[in-house]
C-alpha cells in the first residue's frame, strides 16, 4: 500500500484544520505563536486536570486501534507507557498502521464517554464490549485527524509524506531572512531540523520558542517556489538555501501556534 495515502478517507467527511486565529502580533512587530485554549497534552487530560469538557481540544501522540475505523486510543510518545485517552473518530478519516506508527494530531469535542449518548448522538453502532474500561472517563469526539511526524521521520523519508499537510512540533531554530526559518527537536541536541517557509504574510516567530507548525510538505526546488510563491530573498539568501535545503523537505505554513508541554515521567 502507498505510504502517500496514510490516512484513508472513508467518503464521510474531509480533513480539515482550521486556521483562524492562530496568529498574534505583539508589540515589537514580532510574531507569537498563541496560546491556544484547545492545545493540550494527553497527560492533562486523561487525569483529569483540565476544564475544556465540551470544548474543542487538539492533542498529538500515538494512536492505537481500539474498534477499527470507528475508534483508538492517543497515547503520549515515549519509551515508557503514559497517558492514553480514547477517540472516537467521526472525522471520516481512516488510519492505516503505517499512520498509527508515524503520529497523529486530533482535534475533536472533550467529553465523557457515555456510551448509548454517544451511539445516539452520532448514530454509531459500537460494541459495547470493547469500551468497558472506558466508561465515564475522557473521551475525544474527532472532527479533525492529521499526521504527525517526528522531525527524524520527515527529514529521513520525506517522500512517505509529500504532497499531505502535517503538523510538526519542535523549536523555533535559525531565521533565515522575513519569509522562512527552520524547526529543530527541542528533545534531543543535534538532531534532525526542517526548514519552514512562511508565505502568510505575518511576521516571523521568535527564536527558541516551542511551536506546532501544519503545513503542507513539499520539496524545495526553486523554480517550483518562485512560481508558486512571492519570495523575498536576498541573492545569498537565496543561494544559500538552494545549496542546503533543495530537493529537500520543506513545510509551507498553515498555521502555527504554542506547543502544549506534559511535565514528563520524572516530573
Amino acid at each position: 500500500m502507498s505510504k502517500l495515502n496514510l490516512l484513508t478517507n472513508l467518503g464521510i467527511g474531509a480533513l480539515l484544520f482550521s486556521t483562524v486565529g492562530l496568529f498574534s502580533v505583539t508589540g515589537n512587530n514580532t510574531l507569537r505563536a498563541q496560546d491556544a485554549s484547545s492545545n493540550e497534552t494527553i497527560e492533562n487530560i486523561a487525569e483529569d486536570e483540565t476544564n475544556l469538557y465540551g470544548q474543542q481540544v487538539t492533542v498529538r501522540g500515538e494512536a492505537e486501534s481500539i474498534e477499527p475505523g470507528m475508534s483508538f486510543v492517543i497515547e503520549e510518545e515515549g519509551f515508557l507507557e503514559g497517558d492514553e485517552v480514547l477517540v472516537i473518530n467521526t472525522s471520516g478519516m481512516m488510519l492505516t498502521e503505517d499512520s498509527e506508527e508515524l503520529g497523529i494530531q486530533v482535534t475533536g469535542e472533550l467529553g465523557t464517554l457515555v456510551l448509548a449518548d454517544v451511539e445516539r448522538e452520532y448514530d454509531l453502532d459500537l460494541d459495547p464490549n470493547l469500551y468497558v474500561d472506558y466508561e465515564n472517563k475522557p473521551v475525544i469526539i474527532a472532527d479533525s485527524i492529521t499526521l504527525s511526524p517526528s522531525l527524524e521521520n520527515l527529514s529521513e523519508s520525506p517522500d512517505n509524506f509529500y504532497g499531505q499537510e502535517v503538523a510538526i512540533e519542535g523549536k523555533i531554530g535559525e531565521m533565515k531572512g522575513d519569509m522562512a526559518f527552520t524547526i529543530n527537536d527541542d528533545q534531543w541536541i543535534g538532531g534532525d531540523d526542517v526548514l519552514v517557509i512562511n508565505t502568510t504574510g505575518e511576521p516571523i516567530p521568535t527564536e527558541d520558542e516551542s511551536v506546532v507548525v501544519t503545513g503542507m510538505v513539499r520539496p524545495f526546488i526553486k523554480s517550483e517556489f518562485e512560481r508558486d510563491y512571492d519570495l523575498t530573498w536576498d541573492l545569498n539568501l537565496q543561494e544559500e538555501i538552494e545549496a542546503e535545503y533543495t530537493e529537500k523537505p520543506v513545510v509551507v505554513v498553515d498555521s502555527i501556534y504554542t506547543s502544549a508541554k506534559d511535565e514528563g515521567v520524572f516530573e
